[in-house]
């Protein structure tokens, strides 16, 4: 059992490596290709790519909270313990990516708008998804009694059930509140949460908001629970390979939807396409199989992967690459690089972010203690 639960943080870090990886291409081609290159195959296959990034990082985040649930109920911790632990966390990532705006506007004065410094960006959507799934998780624990010998059980499946409708919900809605139904009456910030307008007169498609993003971490949260019961920790790899084969069905589903007669009455399938996010996460749900597959059997066995030391410090590493990609201090010179001085600017990001990630995971827990609270289990019930 120990060497699964390794196996299984391995493949998740790897997960968000991955994405790191497919951020930083995308992230750089977008900021130094010239406008010549532009127009390229490889710059349009690398738009392709840059949209599994935010949602594998939001599919984790549910995989994460399932998680952290499964091994604060096993230490004796009460459902409502559990939430509030996971509310704290969300509320911990949504102040990070606030306190990341505020670094963005001071570092571009004195050009940037204040109005940046309440862009909903990708650490807010996550921050907030995961503060919804822990009230997710509290309303599927209410009437049960945990006197009862299932309740372990009753509390998965309704947890489960719970996220997977409430995903389904959360993107179905996308398109009208992109357009048909906005909640105009709202504030532009608070509006910004519900379908990215900012300050514009229609939603941005490189914003990242509750709807229709939370869906991505509600189905984390479902497949980590089906990951984490008893049956998959007895069958890992058949488990895996059922979430991976599920994965190849929603893409299949996702494409056959697609091609039917919409029902909306403005479809954007790039977008808010309830579609192309089930497409997006059935890619996510095999790429999970894919990186469990490599951590056991392929160079993700290695004790040096570059890829599972950027995931374990995502946040760390999403956070700093943006400078030198888009901020003040970008490598290269924005908008005027070849293919070629672009990757190789991408593959001195690879290597600078790996470096990072590897002093970061080595002095982790060191000289933080500030920082600590937010990091403290909340202690068992007796």
């Amino acid at each position: 059992m120990a060497e699964r639960t390794q196996r299984r943080i391995a493949y998740v870090d790897w997960m968000r490596g991955f994405a790191c990886l497919l951020m930083f291409q995308v992230h750089g081609y977008d900021a130094w290709l010239n406008e010549s290159s532009r127009h390229t195959q490889l710059c349009a296959a690398s738009q392709l790519g840059g949209t599994l990034p935010a949602p594998i990082f939001l599919v984790m985040a549910g995989f994460s909270v399932a998680l952290v649930g499964d091994r604060m109920r096993h230490r004796g911790a009460t459902p409502a313990e559990v939430s509030r632990f996971t509310m704290r966390r969300g509320a911990e990532v949504l102040i990070w990516g606030l306190l990341f705006r505020v670094q963005e506007y001071v570092l571009g004065l004195p050009g940037a708008p204040w109005t940046d410094l309440l862009r909903v960006d990708v650490l807010n959507a996550i921050g907030v998804s995961i503060m919804l799934l822990s009230v997710v998780t509290w309303i599927a624990s209410l009437g049960l009694a945990p006197s009862d010998t299932r309740f372990g059980k009753r509390l998965r499946v309704r947890t489960a059930i719970l996220a997977v409708v409430t995903g389904a919900l959360v993107a179905l809605a996308a398109p009208p509140l992109w357009t048909t139904h906005r909640p105009r009456w709202l504030p532009w910030f608070l509006e910004a949460y519900i379908n990215g307008v900012h300050i514009y007169d229609k939603p941005q498609p490189y914003l990242f908001p509750i709807f229709p993003w939370a869906a991505f971490a509600f189905g984390g949260l479902a497949a980590g629970i089906f990951l984490l019961s008893a049956w998959a920790r007895r069958n890992e790899f058949s488990a895996l390979s059922c979430v991976g084969g599920a994965g190849a069905l929603l893409v299949c589903l996702g494409l056959w939807l697609d091609a039917r007669p919409q029902f909306y009455a403005v479809y954007d399938f790039w977008h808010s396409s309830p579609n192309f996010l089930l497409i997006r996460f059935g890619i996510v749900l095999a790429l999970v199989f894919f990186s469990y597959a490599w951590c056991r059997w392929g160079l993700g066995r290695l004790r040096f992967n570059p890829l599972i030391e950027m995931g374990k410090t995502s946040l760390v590493v999403y956070w700093v690459h943006i400078e030198f990609v888009y901020g003040r201090f970008s490598i290269l010179r924005k908008g005027a690089q070849t293919i070629f001085s672009a990757t190789l600017g991408i593959l001195v990001i690879f290597v600078a972010m790996t470096a990072l990630a590897v002093v970061r995971n080595r002095l982790r827990g060191r000289g933080l203690g500030p920082l600590a609270f937010w990091r403290r289990p909340v202690r068992a019930a007796a």
